[in-house]
């Protein structure tokens, strides 16, 4: 008897340390955050176990959230949902139901999941878009884009690039309606990432004489250069997104070779012939004092040539928007930035703001301290959270004043 109660207690006391998942202190609904996280620790372990007894790749595993998560276009008494393709990309339009006295706004939408994971039909996704569109009055263009392991870059920028251009038509914006003078593009994570790229990347195109009213930037990333900023320290094995994963997702944008997911866990893949970029991501200049919080700046570990050699989206602008000049980025339309205390990608949102300022550019960046990355997705039950209505009315409060 006393063997099996020992047995039972250290088992007990084991799964109530792996469950346990601490949080900040100054998080709310802390239960409810440690439930959701540790449901993703544990989705994350299975999907590494499925790798690697080879039954699916790991990215196909974490698939299956967007499977569970997922919800058929419905229309409602305010907005008309349908699912279609613009310039052969997959998309799911929301269009207002209520009488305009005007031309209408318009958001193209690109959601996150690391260019691996995620589906504009998702409950988060699709109930965001939906808010959108009802309280703007505005269509909304939310942007299937193919997504990694299958593709890998620049498949997925080609995608939201492709219907962003098309819908920027005066034709097709006059055939649903949208002002010209009123087009955004927005996303969350990677789908930050892709708006910041094509918003880059419209200034650059002489074909597209439609410009953007704004860009908005939710939590998004930006550089892949530098996997040490003093986020990815702090918040290394934070809420929902870890360093360890944020390397899959980056690596995986790129290739499956694990060389090139080695070398960026050890903060070692960007070769000394591209040491000029690491001026634009150099944290030492961009954060503000409250994020350096005594960190110290070290120069950069070179690698080989041999990966970026087979492997140079890392260094493509497309990817990093942050690599691009203070002259590309003064040419930028208004911006608006959110970044969360707990992510280890808030640094590169803050110096994305910085710099944008720096050239010119007027930013809203809107710092949620006691948030964590991913935090406004948690909006639909039964992972509805506080934080995640209060960043998501934020985000259309400013829609709604500026677009």
């Amino acid at each position: 008897m006393g063997t099996k109660l020992l047995c039972f207690v250290l088992a007990s006391a084991l799964l109530a340390y792996y469950l346990y998942t601490p949080v900040p202190e100054d998080i709310d609904e802390p239960w409810k955050v440690m439930l959701l996280s540790t449901s993703f620790r544990v989705m994350g372990h299975l999907a590494e176990v499925t790798d690697w007894l080879g039954l699916m790749n790991y990215m196909e595993a974490l698939m299956l959230i967007t499977t569970a998560e997922y919800t058929p276009p419905t229309s409602d008494e305010n907005v008309t949902v349908t699912d279609t393709e613009l310039s052969n990309v997959a998309v799911r339009l929301f269009l207002p139901r209520k009488p305009s006295e005007g031309l209408r706004r318009a958001v193209i939408f690109f959601h996150g999941g690391g260019w691996c994971l995620g589906h504009a039909g998702m409950k988060s996704y699709d109930r965001l878009a939906r808010w959108t569109s009802n309280r703007l009055n505005a269509v909304v263009v939310s942007v299937n884009y193919r997504l990694a392991p299958k593709y890998h870059f620049p498949v997925q920028f080609e995608d939201v690039y492709a219907v962003t251009k098309f819908f920027l038509q005066r034709n097709i914006l006059s055939q649903y309606g949208v002002d010209p003078e009123r087009v955004c593009v927005a996303g969350d994570s990677a789908g930050g990432n892709l708006a910041a790229a094509v918003a880059q990347q419209l200034l650059e195109d002489s074909e597209v004489e439609t410009k953007l009213k704004a860009q908005v930037l939710i939590y998004p990333a930006l550089q892949s250069l530098d996997l040490n900023l003093p986020s990815y320290q702090e918040n290394a094995d934070q809420v929902i997104l870890s360093r360890s994963l944020t390397v899959k997702f980056w690596s995986e944008y790129f290739t499956s070779d694990l060389a090139l997911r080695d070398a960026m866990a050890s903060n070692r893949h960007v070769p000394l012939e591209s040491s000029h970029l690491f001026q634009f991501v150099n944290w030492s200049q961009f954060l503000p004092e409250e994020l350096k919080k005594g960190h110290v700046y070290t120069g950069p570990v070179y690698g080989s040539s041999e990966l970026a050699q087979k492997y140079p989206g890392f260094l493509d602008p497309r990817a990093a928007p942050l690599l691009v000049s203070d002259a590309r980025l003064r040419r930028l339309p208004l911006t608006y930035i959110l970044t969360c205390q707990y992510d280890v990608l808030r640094d590169d949102g803050a110096m994305y703001a910085q710099r944008l300022r720096a050239a010119g550019v007027p930013v809203t960046h809107d710092h949620a301290k006691d948030a964590f990355h991913g935090a406004m997705t948690f909006i639909s039950a039964p992972t509805d959270l506080a934080v995640g209505h209060r960043l998501a009315n934020r985000y259309l409060e400013w829609l709604d004043e500026n677009l």
